[in-house]
């Protein structure tokens, strides 16, 4: 965010401010946001004769209710979302909840009783069987909680598999596969079976197999879930480095809460089939959809999730633009106009320079603005969690500033939100 910096008299006006800079920022973000995967009412009903059961689902009838009914089951009921490329989508549910059926209709390999899944603006429910193997291949793979490895096959032999179907070139396979077992950790590791592997290890080279077709969209179905806790976390941490690194798009598969805010860049939460809630970690635990999504986090010491980058309103009042070494008592009059309890100084290229108030502009007079600046006040970068908030709240009286990546001013926390945020979560 880009403050609509407010510029006194004689300021040097500032170049983010402008709008050629807030359209270079909207066209950036909108082409982080490109959507990949597009699933349009996606309904799976399990058993004969369901549009019986879609017509009860129309007149209101719940699930358990059309099963007594019907004897279908329905599985997956009117879902739609949109996985932006680059993200990591994780959709999470209790057991039953229809989750595993969901990813599995996003490539077919459940197939689905009516709606739209369009991968990069192809609808995969019209395409034949060959153009079906060729998304499988090449677009959207997929890694299972049983690892899925061939136990007669050496690791390396493994990974080339994929590639080996598709009819690579053996050498081109085999240099793609090193490539994809060197990235996840296990490249001294080729010639061994799969049962000679730990399982974390197994489940290390079922990712490196997905990785190595390059796919469009990666498909990990609960792939921790049989994993001791300690190994789950360490390819908890593996999957973000990887993320980290190469912005592969991602849907997840999980039914553990703190799995999910870990990972996900946003969640989708499931129940009886249909898709309750999708948000970021911080909307989710701000505003829960009902009281199953908050029941989620019970449990969950949420205050590691709550940012500042949610927690922030954007600086209305009181921005100052200006050279730092303009005279402080030309800004006194401006600030205390605006109506504003403190000011905030940002340099001529709108990177954040300090706190002041009309007391330390007064008593600052004809030096510089920079001589003004609060020396209590902090300020937190965007990914600031609750816990390091309430600390700075605890120590100076004034709002918390937020500065972006360049050291721009993004916005600020009031201190009754900090605190306001902190009694809900000891209430819970």
């Amino acid at each position: 965010m880009i403050p609509n910096l407010t510029l006194a008299p004689n300021d040097v006006t500032n170049p983010l401010s402008s709008q050629s800079g807030t359209d270079s920022l909207a066209k950036s973000v909108a082409a982080s946001r490109t959507e990949i995967l597009t699933v349009k009412n996606l309904s799976k009903i399990f058993g004969a004769k369901p549009e019986r059961a879609q017509e009860l689902l129309r007149q209101g009838l719940g699930r358990n209710e059309i099963f007594a009914q019907t004897g279908n089951m329905v599985a997956v009921d009117d879902v739609s979302l949109s996985v932006n490329a680059g993200e990591i989508f994780v959709i999470m549910g209790l057991s039953g909840s229809g989750k595993s059926t969901l990813v599995r209709l996003l490539n077919r390999l459940i197939e689905p009783t009516s709606g739209q899944v369009i991968l990069e603006g192809r609808d995969i429910a019209p395409m034949s069987t060959p153009e079906l193997r060729a998304v499988r291949r090449e677009k959207m793979a997929m890694v299972f909680q049983s690892f899925a490895l061939l136990p007669n096959r050496s690791v390396i032999d493994n990974i080339a598999y994929g590639l080996e179907v598709a009819g690579k070139k053996k050498s081109d396979r085999y240099e793609t596969a090193r490539a994809a077992l060197t990235r996840v950790g296990l490249a001294s590791y080729e010639k061994l079976l799969p049962s000679e592997l730990s399982g974390g290890m197994q489940q290390r080279v079922g990712l490196a197999r997905a990785l190595a077709v390059n796919p469009s969209v990666l498909l990990m179905d609960e792939a921790f879930s049989a994993l001791d806790p300690l190994i789950r976390f360490e390819m908890q941490n593996e999957l973000l480095r990887l993320q980290k690194e190469e912005q592969r798009t991602i849907v997840f598969i999980s039914h553990d809460i703190e799995e999910a805010v870990k990972i996900g860049g946003r969640i989708g939460i499931m129940k009886d089939g249909r898709l309750i809630q999708v948000g970021t970690p911080a909307e989710l635990i701000q505003s829960p959809a009902d009281d199953y999504v908050r029941d989620f986090f019970r449990n969950v010491d949420v205050s590691r999730f709550l940012e500042a980058s949610s927690l922030m309103t954007k600086v209305e009042r009181g921005l100052i633009a200006c050279n730092t070494s303009a005279p402080s008592e030309r800004y006194l009059n401006t600030l205390i106009d605006s109506g504003a309890e403190c000011g905030y100084v940002c340099d001529e290229a709108g990177r954040y320079q300090g706190c002041v108030t009309p007391a330390s502009l007064h008593k600052s007079g004809s030096r510089p603005i920079s001589d003004a600046l609060l020396s209590d006040v902090a300020a937190v970068p965007l990914n600031a969690d609750l816990h390091q908030l309430a600390n700075i709240a605890l120590s100076q009286e004034h709002d918390v500033p937020v500065i972006d990546e360049q050291g721009r001013l993004a916005g600020a926390v009031s201190c009754r939100t900090i605190l306001k945020q902190v009694m809900e979560r000891r209430a819970a």
